[in-house]
C-alpha cells in the first residue's frame, strides 16, 4: 500500500507525527492508501519554507512564471491517464466526468500561464504638479490553499496556478478524503528545477489541526479554502487573529427555475446533468426545483423518468455511467437522513429515495421528491447528493422570491424560451452565477464567486487572480529643471 510523505522546502519528509489517515475507494470500500495525519510544527516549517521562498519567487519576471505554469500544464497531461485513474480511485467519479475534470485542470495551467503578461498596473493624474501617481499590483505573499475532495484536482490547479502565475508561494492542503491526486501533482513539482524550493509545499492532515495553522499563521498572505460553511467560519475566525485575507468558496444551494415557456426536453436534460454531477456533491450543482404549476406534472413526469434511466456502476471498471458512489458512509448516511426528514414534512418520493442495494460501495439512487413545501427543511439545507426538491409557483415573482430565500448566494439558473423572462430573472436573482438554457458549470475566464454564506472573494478570470495580488501605490515627485 502506498504511503505518502510530506513535502517541505523542496524535499520530501515524514511528518513530525505518527499517526496516518486511511484513504478509502468509495466504490469498493477498500483502503487504498495512508496519508500522514500532519502536526503543527509541519506546517508551520512549510510556511515558514514558503515565506522565506517568497522573497526570490516574487522578484521572479512573469514571463518566466508563466513559462512554468505552462509547463505544469504539460506535466499534468503527459500523466493524464495517471490523474484520471487516481482520481476516479480517491473520489469516485465516472470516467467521462473524471477525464473532464482531469482535462480543465490541464487548461487550467494553460489558462492562467498566459496572465502574466498581463497583470496590469495604472497611472493616475496627481492634484499636484510635477507628480504622478503609480498603482502598482504586487504579490499577496503566501498562499494557504486548501482543497476539497470533491473536485480535487481541479481545484488544486485552481489554486496553484493562481498562486504561482501572481508571484505567491503557496502551501496546499488536499482533503484528507481524497490526497492521491495531489500526491502525484507534488511529484511533477519535485521533478521541475525551475521552481526553487518552498515556492510549493504539501502538508496532509486534518482541517482541525492543520487548516486552523494555516489560517492563524502570521506569515500567511491569504488563506483560500473550499469547503463546508462551517470549515469557512472556522478559517474565517483563526485568520482574524492576524486580520489574514480570505478567499472563500462555500456551501450553495442553487434554484433551477423553470417557467411555463420553458423547452421541458432542455431543462429536464441540464438540470438531471446539474444534479448527478459529481453524485450531487458540487456547491454549484441544482439543489431545488420551483416549476410553473401550468407545466409542473409534464415537467416532473420527464424528470423522474430521466433520473430513473440514469446509470450507475463501479467507476474503476464500468464506463458510461451517470454518476459513482458518495464520497464516504457518512455522505450517504447523511444523504439519507435528510430524505427521510423531507418525507416526514410531506414530501412525496417520485423516485429514488434510498441507498442502493450494491455489495460495496456509497451509492444513493437518484431522487425526486414532490410536494415539498418551499419552507422544508430539503429546500434550505444543502443535500451534497442526488435528490432533486420539485416546488411549485404561479408567478415569476414568487419563484425569484423564493429563490432568494437562502442563506446561500453561489449559482443560480433559469430555463425560458422568452427573452424578457430572462432578464427579469438575471436582474431579480441575488446569486454570484446565473446559467441560462445550460447546466451549471463555471468558465475559466470568467469569476466564480457567491454572496450571503457561500463565500468571500473568487476565482477565475482577471477578477479571481486580483485577489492574490495587493495594491501599493507610490507619489511620484519630479522636477522641472
Amino acid at each position: 500500500m502506498i504511503k505518502h510523505k510530506l513535502y517541505i522546502n523542496g524535499q520530501y519528509t515524514e511528518s513530525t507525527g505518527d499517526e496516518w489517515i486511511d484513504i478509502v475507494n468509495p466504490a469498493t470500500e477498500e483502503v487504498i492508501s495512508q496519508t500522514p495525519k500532519g502536526t503543527e510544527e509541519d506546517v508551520n516549517k512549510a510556511i515558514d519554507a514558503a515565506f522565506e521562498a517568497q522573497k526570490q519567487w516574487e522578484k521572479v519576471p512573469s514571463n518566466e512564471r508563466g513559462q512554468i505554469v505552462r509547463k505544469l500544464g504539460d506535466k499534468v497531461k503527459e500523466k493524464r491517464e495517471t490523474f484520471i485513474k487516481l482520481l476516479i480511485e480517491e473520489q469516485g467519479k465516472p470516467q467521462d466526468q473524471a477525464s473532464d475534470e482531469v482535462d480543465t485542470a490541464i487548461d487550467y495551467f494553460y489558462y492562467m500561464s498566459e496572465w502574466a503578461r498581463r497583470i496590469e498596473g495604472e497611472i493616475l493624474p496627481s492634484d499636484r504638479p510635477n507628480e504622478n501617481i503609480f498603482i502598482y499590483k504586487k504579490p499577496i505573499g503566501v498562499v494557504a490553499g486548501i482543497v476539497p475532495w470533491n473536485f480535487p484536482v481541479f481545484i488544486l490547479a485552481r489554486k496553484v496556478a493562481t498562486a504561482l502565475i501572481a508571484g505567491c508561494s503557496i502551501v496546499l492542503k488536499p482533503s484528507q478524503q481524497t490526497p492521491n491526486t495531489a500526491a502525484e501533482f507534488t511529484k511533477l513539482v519535485d521533478e521541475m528545477d525551475e521552481i526553487p524550493k518552498g515556492v510549493y509545499n504539501y502538508v496532509t492532515g486534518t482541517g482541525s489541526t492543520i487548516g486552523n495553522v494555516m489560517a492563524s499563521h502570521p506569515k500567511v498572505g491569504i488563506i483560500t479554502m473550499t469547503g463546508s460553511v462551517g470549515a469557512g467560519t472556522k478559517v474565517m475566525e483563526a485568520a482574524a487573529q492576524n486580520i489574514t485575507k480570505v478567499n472563500l468558496e462555500l456551501g450553495g444551494k442553487a434554484p433551477a427555475i423553470v417557467t411555463e415557456n420553458a423547452d421541458l426536453d432542455l431543462a429536464v436534460k441540464h438540470i438531471v446533468t446539474s444534479r448527478l454531477t459529481n453524485s450531487g456533491q458540487a456547491c454549484t450543482n441544482a439543489e431545488r426545483v420551483y416549476v410553473h404549476e401550468s407545466v409542473a406534472d409534464v415537467f416532473t413526469k420527464k424528470l423522474t423518468e430521466a433520473m430513473e434511466k440514469s446509470e450507475t456502476g463501479n467507476p474503476n471498471d464500468e464506463t458510461g455511467l451517470d454518476f459513482g458512489p458518495l464520497v464516504s458512509k457518512d455522505r450517504l448516511d447523511t444523504v439519507h437522513e435528510m430524505v427521510e426528514k423531507a418525507v416526514s414534512e410531506g414530501a412525496e418520493i417520485l423516485t429514488g429515495g434510498k441507498p442502493l442495494d450494491r455489495e460495496k460501495g456509497f451509492f444513493y439512487a437518484p431522487t425526486v421528491l414532490g410536494n415539498v413545501k418551499h419552507n422544508s427543511s430539503i429546500i434550505k439545507e444543502e443535500i451534497f447528493g442526488p435528490v432533486l426538491p420539485i416546488v411549485t409557483y404561479k408567478t415569476l415573482d414568487e419563484a425569484i422570491e423564493m429563490s432568494n430565500d437562502t442563506e446561500f448566494g453561489l449559482s443560480s439558473s433559469v430555463y425560458t424560451e422568452n427573452y424578457h423572462e430572462t432578464m427579469r430573472v438575471i436582474n431579480g436573482l441575488k446569486f454570484g452565477e446565473t446559467f441560462v438554457n445550460r447546466e451549471n458549470f463555471e468558465a475559466l475566464q470568467g469569476y466564480h464567486a457567491g454572496v450571503r454564506k457561500s463565500g468571500l472573494g473568487g476565482a477565475d478570470g482577471k477578477h479571481g487572480l486580483d485577489d492574490f495580488l495587493v495594491t501599493h501605490v507610490a507619489y511620484m515627485q519630479y522636477k522641472t529643471e
